[in-house]
Order: structure tokens, then sequence, then C-alpha cells
């Protein structure tokens, strides 16, 4: 059996090949007896092949003795969200967010919507799934779980609702299913949306939904320029990761957006712990503290960022690549809480959001993610090392390598899932000096790499 749907954090790969039915059917019966789960939340992404697979998982679940509570078509954040409030066991979303249309995948969390990855219970399962499996004694019910009004219902209590006015916001779901979400929405807000590729469709006839990638930033961009939007909004397919556009249009680097979030917040609780990925982060440092915060910084990726905030019960912490965590959404990651938080502010305010951002990137100019194809990434990663801690004013290994000094400071990390190493670069109010130092490190990373 291919197994090879199974990675580091959650379940990908192509469909029928690598994810089909019959698998999703054991995942299911092996989800349950790894974790031992009685009630669980599944819900589903646009994609063609996610109604088969999800009732193949929830046959299995039941099989294995759990009842399925069944969501429906829904964002991964909706499962979290369910899964918490509820008081489930676990819960599984069926997406693979971002990749090719005929992929398909699987999110799991365990109680309090606490996530299952590799190294707390996903290999395990995943090695129960190749041995024979027995019915329990008593199967499990299903029964379907309508949790849209509850979940609008905890986003619209982040905002204070009266201090918010009229204005134009472009929205684009990447035909995802963000949609449904701001059509739920629009009925308690005074804004007034532009819908860009707002219906859902499996199909994704305007490509898969990945703002990542600048060529899908376009009409996101061109429909603030013509509806003279105060900004625009761009999710991937089960939106838990949203991006942001200016009212010029401008794609905004998801590092202001970490600082732009953590200082709202923190004017909200007067305080408190707000955690943050190594890449990039003077920024963040500045704000936080100018907001009466503590900014703490944790290995990227989600796994590590929730497990770190429950550690320290921060109030929030952001990664650059879009991903937005707050405590009182069970510490997970949200695609609609920021930009309802940052709407907020344009309200309060009164200032644009370029204006908010430009002083932010003159302050802190930022190379954003530069990847690499490197050979041999940790050779290249202890020779930079090697040759750029001298003096530093200091060294870090909290995720890759942080190099800093005192005008400018960089990171090289590897990625966990391609042979590339990735490289951030920032600076101090010096644009020019970090572009200087992102020319220097590249060109002695491709040295390296040849010899």
């Amino acid at each position: 059996m291919d197994l090879s749907c199974f990675k580091a954090y959650d379940l990908r790969g192509r469909v029928p090949d690598q994810l089909n039915p019959t698998l999703a059917e054991k995942i299911g019966r092996a989800y349950v007896e790894i974790t031992g789960a009685k009630k669980v939340i599944v819900g589903y992404d646009i994609r063609l092949s996610s109604p088969d697979i999800t009732e193949a998982l929830s046959s299995g679940l039941m099989a294995a003795g759990a009842d399925v509570y069944d969501i429906g078509l829904c964002g991964t954040e909706q499962v979290y969200f369910a899964t918490s409030h509820y008081g489930m066991d676990g819960g599984i979303m069926v997406t693979a967010s971002h990749n090719p249309k005929d992929h398909n995948g699987m999110k799991m969390v365990g109680p309090e919507s606490r996530p299952i990855s590799s190294d707390n219970g996903l290999n395990d399962i995943r090695d129960r799934v190749l041995e024979p499996f027995t019915n329990a004694p008593e199967q499990g019910r299903y029964e379907t779980l309508e949790v849209m009004s509850a979940y609008v219902d905890h986003l619209l209590g982040y905002i204070d609702a009266a201090s918010l006015k009229p204005m134009t916001i472009v929205c684009n779901a990447g035909n995802g299913g963000a949609g449904l979400v701001i059509d739920e929405l629009e009925q308690h807000l005074p804004f007034e949306f532009v819908k860009v590729h707002h219906q859902p469709d499996g199909h994704f006839p305007n490509g898969v939904p990945n703002p990542i990638l600048p060529e899908n930033r376009t009409a996101t961009a061109d429909a603030v320029i013509e509806h003279g939007a105060a900004m625009g909004i761009a999710w991937d397919g089960d939106y838990d990761r949203c991006f942001f556009f200016d009212e010029n249009g401008r794609f905004i680097e998801g590092y202001y957006v970490v600082g732009l979030l953590a200082d709202q917040f923190l004017r909200k609780t007067g305080g408190g712990k707000v955690i943050h990925d190594p890449r990039l982060t003077w920024n963040t440092l500045d704000l936080v503290k100018a907001a009466g915060g503590e900014a703490i910084e944790s290995k990227t990726g989600h796994a590590f960022i929730k497990q770190r905030m429950r550690d320290e019960d921060a109030v929030y912490g952001g990664e650059m690549s879009a991903h937005h965590y707050f405590r009182d959404f069970a510490y997970c990651d949200s695609g609609m809480i920021p930009w309802l938080l940052i709407a907020e502010r344009l309200c309060q305010s009164g200032q644009t959001l370029s204006s908010l951002i430009d002083a932010r990137i003159e302050a802190y100019p930022a190379s954003g993610e530069i990847n690499r194809t490197i050979s041999d990434p940790p050779k290249v990663i202890a020779a930079i090392e090697a040759k750029y801690s001298v003096g530093a004013k200091s060294v870090s290994f909290v995720d890759g390598l942080s190099v800093e000094f005192d005008n400018w400071r960089f990171n090289l990390r590897m990625s966990n899932t391609e042979p590339v190493v990735r490289l951030n670069v920032e600076s101090r109010a010096d644009k020019a000096l970090m572009e200087e130092k992102t020319e220097e490190l590249l060109q002695e990373m491709d040295r390296l790499n040849t010899n």
C-alpha cells in the first residue's frame, strides 16, 4: 500500500494513487485506535474528490466505534473551532489546501484542537493502517452539525462592531471555501465586498488558490484599483492563510502583517505575549515592545508555534507565511480573524493600509524569502555560519541559522519539505544595505554550492 501521502504535519497526495476512499476508510479506523477518540468532527474542502474521501473516512471512524459529527463543506479553521467549541475528542479536515486540483489530504487534531503530526501520533496512524482491522463491538453514530452560526458569532467577537465604518473591500476566495464565510459575515458588517473568484468550485477555473504565487495576485490587485477599495484580501483553498493588498493594489509581505496584527491585538488586551518565527524579527520586536507586550521566538511551523503559544499562554502568534494564531481560537490559525482586525484598525485610525505599512517597510526593509536549490544544505549553512559569525552581535539556532549585526541580520534555514534553503535578510532603515547583503549572501551560497 502506498502511504506516501503521510507527511510531517498532515496528509497530502494525488487522487487516487496516493489517497483514495479505500485508504481513507483505513485511516479513519487507525485514527480511532491510536487516539482513542469517541467523538470526532469531520469537514471537507471544495475539491471534487473530497465528498467521497470524507464519506469513506467517516465509515472507518464509525466502524472503529467513534461518533462522527459532519460539519460539511468548510475551511480547516472550522474543524479547529468545532473540535474545541463543542469539546470533541478530535477533528479531521479533508483538504489539500493549495496543492494541485488532483490532490487531496487530511489535517488531524486531537482534544482542544491540538495538532497531530509525525512526532505525536501521525506516524503511529500510518503504521496502524498496514495491519488488519476488526469492527468495534458497538458502531459509532453519524450526525450532521451546523457550526457556521456559532463560528461567525465567535469571529465577530474579536472586533468592536460599533467602531466599523462603511468601506469597500475586495475579497478573492480563489474558488475555495472562503466565500461562504464572507457571505455570512457580510450581513453583520457595514462593508461593501467586491467578490472575485467567489463561488466554491473544485475545478479551480482560475487556477489553484495559492496567493503566494505572484501570478495569482493580479486579479485581486486589479479589482482593488478598479473599485477604489480600502484593501484586498485573498485566501488559499481551505482559507487558513490570508494575504493582504493595500489600497494601491500592492501585495503586502506577511512579515509586516504580523507586526500590524500584534500591535492591534496588544492594544485590545493591554499587553501579553506574542509568538513569532525567527526568519524576520526586528519589526515585530519593535511593535510588540511599543504596545507593552513580550515577543517570544519559536521554531517555524504550525505545530511548534501552537505548542509554544500554549506553553506561554500567548495572545497571538504570527508567521511571515501568512499563518496567524489566536489564543481564544484554541491557539489555532485562522484566515478570517486577521482581516477583521485589520479592517477594524483602518476604521478606528482613519489611516490607509499603505500608510500603516510604509513606515514599517522603511524602518525595517526586508528581502522577502528567497529559495535556493542546494545539493548539500548542511555544508553550505555551516560554511556561512563560519564566515559570518565572526564579529556578529549574536548567532542563534532556534530555526536554522540566525546571525545578527548592529544594522542588519539574516536567517538561513533548510526547508522541511524540499531540497532548498530559504534566506531572509533585513536591515535597520537602510534598504541599500539590505539589498547589498542579500546579494552578497546569495553569491556566497552559489559559490559554496558549486565547490
